[in-house]
């Protein structure tokens, strides 16, 4: 890997790193729950590195990966939950906001918990790790990965930098979003020629769907509601079912939604099948989610934020409604 006009890791942060993954016997690999591309991208790429420093490790996410990510490299070895009568000395925490995010994998570990190494790129982190590599300018956690394993010296293999991309393209909708930078693009040509296929990785990971995830828009779009700048919609746990999609994600009805014009922020809620409800945000600038996501107990980005609500349903959707509603206001009167 090339180091010009590469950004520089903190010293004492990658050295920690250093030490942490030389005396580590057992490493638990997590990224959070219900994954993206980008936690499936960063989770897979971190087995093919630890692989290439000879470690003992284990690739868990509570809801393993979906099924469209099954031709990343190291896919088969995802598990939903940590190896029976191992005890890890080191955690590797990865695109996840906070400790809740990574869900029953790491909850269920016995105390006291091992070390645990951050990497994520949501400006809501609550640095939870005991080393925390979060840089929220990142477009991607797959972006912080690159230069984390070109300063330990770990080869970009082809292998790898089909992760990689498939982070950096799925985290920034073929690379359309607003913090994409010229340093992700000159990863992205990086791992380009290293070997990873830009149209292979983009038609896969971002155009090809199930039929499920039309119907499951059909009913989103039946729902579909503007009000005071906030177009939001909502997805019955029967509506879903009937759908059959398998998951609360909205599979990119989120995305859509912000692209109307009229839209301040947009919101997808979708109700699970323990009777939570799986809340989507987004918005364009000057509006930001973050906050309002924080505020209901979740995270993210500027543009795209989430959180989960208790239900029961319609309060749920209640709550989050009125919730937007006062967020947009707000940011409308201070920016007048």
């Amino acid at each position: 890997m090339t180091t010009e006009r590469r950004r520089v890791l903190p010293a004492p942060i990658l050295e920690s790193i250093r030490l942490s993954l030389e005396s580590a016997e057992s490493i638990l690999v997590i990224c959070h729950i219900w994954p993206d591309g980008d936690a499936v991208a960063s989770l897979t790429a971190t087995g093919l590195a630890l692989e290439q420093l000879n470690k003992r490790f284990t690739l868990a996410c509570d809801d393993g990966l979906p099924e469209r990510f099954g031709y990343l490299p190291m896919a088969g070895r995802v598990v939903t939950g940590p190896e029976a009568n191992t005890l890890y000395d080191l955690v590797i925490a990865l695109d996840a906001g906070d400790k809740q995010r990574l869900g029953k994998v790491y909850a269920d570990l016995p105390n006291p918990r091992p070390t645990v190494i951050n990497v994520d790129h949501h400006i809501t982190n609550t640095q939870f790790g005991t080393i925390n590599l979060v840089k929220s300018e990142a477009t991607a956690t797959v972006e912080i990965l690159f230069e984390l394993f070109s300063a330990l010296g770990i080869k970009l293999t082809q292998q790898m930098s089909v992760c990689l991309l498939t982070g950096l393209v799925t985290d920034t909708l073929g690379f359309m979003t607003a913090g994409v930078s010229g340093n992700t693009l000159r990863i992205a040509s990086e791992l380009v020629d290293a070997g990873a296929n830009l149209y292979e990785i983009s038609t896969k990971a971002l155009s090809l769907k199930p039929m499920s995830t039309l119907l499951l828009w059909q009913k989103g779009f039946n729902n579909m509601r503007l009000e005071d700048g906030l177009l939001w919609t909502s997805i019955s746990n029967r509506e879903r079912e009937e759908a059959g999609h398998p998951d609360s994600s909205s599979s990119g009805l989120s995305n859509m939604l912000s692209e109307v014009y009229q839209a301040r922020v947009s919101a997808v809620m979708v109700e699970m099948e323990d009777g939570r409800v799986s809340v989507s945000f987004r918005c364009r600038p000057p509006y930001s989610v973050s906050e309002l996501a924080t505020s209901l107990g979740g995270g993210g980005h500027h543009l795209a934020a989430g959180c989960t609500v208790d239900g029961p349903f319609s309060a749920a959707v209640a709550l989050v409604v009125a919730r937007s509603k006062e967020s947009i206001l707000r940011q409308r009167q201070t920016s007048s």
